[in-house]
């Protein structure tokens, strides 16, 4: 166990994740203050950290836009303004007309000239005679943190506690690595003459070889624990899901003929229900593409083998459509699915227990109802998790009780497709099955971009398309008009669009959203399906697993709003059936750049594997995968587009590692210990016991 960080208050250095010496060795700085040189006025950039040599002209206190100390400075080429926020009487009474200060500081530019916030002063100005260090680190901090205080923690981290290099020196001679320690040694203290030579430079933005030793390293304790758990796997349990005379039946009875892609990853799942070591397969696939047909082959091969299969969906909306979906293909094979969400009477929830314990229910869909204390299952064989990204950790592992002698199988779905470098990286505990083939009835959505202030003109045209018998979605991204928890009061809202829509569609229009009662929210479905000549004016409610083939149009108020995924699912609730289908993407007049590369991205496709790689770009991992405190480890200071060179060295080599780690006296071929690679994941996944009982 790694030791604990003495004298500095453990409140603050949480907020930092510092608690071991290891996370000071990995808390890099953020750009480091030169005091080998000192700057002109007039020649320093705006963003720039850099060290000027002035002398104090005034000094006053200010009170717009809140009480201030601002010092009024200059040399020979310029002036500089010095501004701080929080100050003493002391500091401001240091600062007399005439006296000479150093301050090092990032420079900022504004209307009247060249400023720095709150920089470190010295008085004097600089003797070449002072042995000061040249290049001082500067570390993301919080508040009551001083930079002071971090630097004297990571020197003695450095001197005390810095791992020896464990990677065999020919892998780095093959890969021009250079070793760990000095890596760190490198990115924490660079040489004096760094600036010169142009290493402070690549320091800082994060290039170079110490940088890229220590994203190998990062890269390598994820792929080891997450493939460690992966092989803790093999040792649980699960039933033998190996009976497929239902599947068989259900296959033969559909009135379509699966794609070369879905026959393809149900021949996987079967293949995993049919082993005893527990299956843990996520299915990916862009909207539309059927996977919830494999998800009930699934359960009907669970099912022919007397178990039970529990199915998890996020919203009661989608748990409904699963259960009419599941209903539909596996009644008449004699399985009836029982349905479980929060807002259904008392009676028939209890019945709906009742039946699972006593085993005489094989299929149950709901939401996170079904993972409630008071829910127990005779014989639960298989978990099916629709739309994974949309649940934490924890609510994904509860249907996996393994106080009992055997764990379920468990098969999650996403219909946000994950780009390969992530899934080789993020994903690599699971085996990934993807549905990379359209079916044949689907059409190609055409997106359209439109003003808001055309919004009138839309509004007869929809008009026009409702009255001839034509169903549409409205999406709106609030409930009422500023929404507190939104903080825009100017975006259009489900309540101002009904009282404006009203008039003109008088009882075709519908409402939903997540405030109506459950049973209110099932009647809304039930009508837009069946009716012919609705207009659904809805929140992103709709956003996952509303299935109506007949709804041909979609307009979205202020898609600029809305993330590129989620536009992407909302636009996939149309285009389901024979008939083409438009979507329309309204936006503002105050476009951001984000939000212009969502909208440009929608409007040039409509592949969900395009529209995935983009987001990834703009949103990183964490926020893509929904993995952010999740005990999944995250990449810190590893990119997976620019890094990919890494990535895929990493990937090869942390499997060859896995492998030989799961073999006694296989690592010592390598040049390696089972203490070392111990180290490696305790170094950048200190929670790895949590993520290896997760598996």
């Amino acid at each position: 166990m790694a030791a604990r960080l003495p004298a500095a208050p453990p409140a603050s250095l949480s907020r930092l994740g510092l608690s071991r010496w290891e996370d000071l060795l990995l808390h890099f700085p953020l750009r480091y203050e030169d005091e080998s040189r000192c700057w002109s006025v007039a020649d320093v950039q705006a963003g720039e950290s850099v060290q000027v040599q002035v002398t104090v002209r005034r000094c006053r206190v200010v009170f717009r836009p809140r009480r201030m100390l601002v010092v009024d400075t200059e040399d020979d080429s310029g002036s500089a303004s010095l501004r701080f926020i929080h100050f003493k009487d002391t500091q401001r009474h240091a600062f007399q007309e005439g006296t000479r200060l150093r301050v090092l500081g990032q420079a900022r530019r504004t209307l009247t000239g060249i400023e720095f916030i709150h920089p470190r002063i010295r008085m004097g100005w600089r003797d070449s005679s002072q042995d000061d260090p040249s290049l001082l680190p500067v570390y993301p901090t919080a508040s009551g943190i001083g930079q002071p205080l971090l630097r004297r923690l990571v020197a003695r981290a450095l001197s005390e506690f810095i791992p020896a290099e464990w990677m065999p020196s020919a892998r780095l001679a093959e890969w021009g690595l250079i070793p760990l320690p000095e890596a760190i040694r490198l990115i924490h203290s660079p040489p004096a003459d760094a600036a010169e030579t142009g290493l402070l430079q690549q320091l800082a933005e994060r290039q170079g070889p110490a940088w890229d030793r220590v994203r190998v390293d990062e890269l390598l304790a994820q792929q080891l624990s997450l493939r460690r758990a992966r092989r803790l796997r093999v040792c649980w349990q699960a039933p033998v899901l190996s009976q497929r005379a239902l599947a068989d039946r259900l296959l033969a009875d559909l009135p379509f003929r699966l794609t070369a892609a879905q026959r393809r990853v149900w021949g996987e799942v079967s293949a995993d229900l049919s082993g005893a070591v527990p299956m843990q397969r996520l299915v990916q696939g862009d909207v539309g593409s059927g996977k919830t047909v494999i998800a009930a082959l699934a359960a009907a091969q669970a099912a022919g083998s007397q178990w039970q299969t529990a199915v998890m969906a996020p919203t009661e909306i989608l748990a409904q459509q699963l259960h009419e979906r599941f209903t539909q293909m596996l009644a008449p094979l004699g399985v009836q699915p029982s349905l479980l969400v929060g807002g259904m009477p008392a009676r028939d929830r209890r019945t709906v227990i009742e039946e699972l314990v006593a085993g005489s229910r094989l299929v149950v869909v709901g939401t996170h109802a079904l993972i409630q204390q008071d829910v127990r299952y005779a014989r639960l064989g298989l978990a099916v998790v629709d739309e994974q990204h949309r649940f934490g950790v924890g609510q994904r592992l509860a249907l996996r009780d393994r106080t009992e002698e055997r764990v379920p199988h468990v098969l999650t779905m996403s219909a946000t497709p994950i780009p390969r470098s992530l899934a080789m990286t993020y994903l690599a505990d699971l085996d990934v099955s993807m549905i990379d083939e359209r079916p044949p009835h689907r059409q190609v959505v055409t997106t359209k971009l439109m003003a808001s202030s055309r919004r009138d003109e839309l509004v007869e045209r929809i008009e026009d398309f409702v009255v001839s018998g034509g169903r549409a979605y409205w999406v709106c991204p609030v409930i009422e008009a500023g929404d507190p928890a939104d903080g825009a009061p100017e975006l259009m809202a489900i309540e101002t669009a009904r009282q404006e829509l009203a008039p003109r569609f008088g009882d075709r229009l519908l409402v939903l959203h997540g405030r109506l009662a459950a049973e209110e929210k099932r009647s809304v479905m039930a009508r837009f399906a069946a009716e012919p000549g609705r207009l659904l004016l809805a929140t992103s409610v709709i956003e996952v697993g509303v299935d109506v083939p007949q709804a041909t149009l979609m307009v979205i108020e202020h898609a600029e709003r809305f993330g590129l995924a989620q536009l992407h699912q909302l636009r996939g609730r149309i285009g389901r059936g024979s008939e083409r289908s438009t979507c329309i993407l309204l936006f503002g007049q105050q476009l951001s750049e984000a939000g212009r590369q969502r909208l440009r991205t929608l409007y040039e496709t409509d592949d969900g594997f395009e529209v995935a790689r983009r987001d990834l770009a703009i949103r990183g991992p964490g926020e893509f995968l929904g993995i952010r405190q999740s005990g999944i480890p995250s990449l810190r200071y590893s990119d997976l587009e620019r890094d990919a060179v890494w990535v895929g060295r990493a990937v090869s080599y942390g499997a060859q590692l896995a492998d030989a780690d799961g073999r006694e006296g296989a690592l010592h071929t390598l040049g390696l210990e089972r203490t070392a690679l111990d180290a490696l994941i305790w170094r950048w996944v200190p929670g790895r016991e949590a993520l290896l009982a997760s598996g």
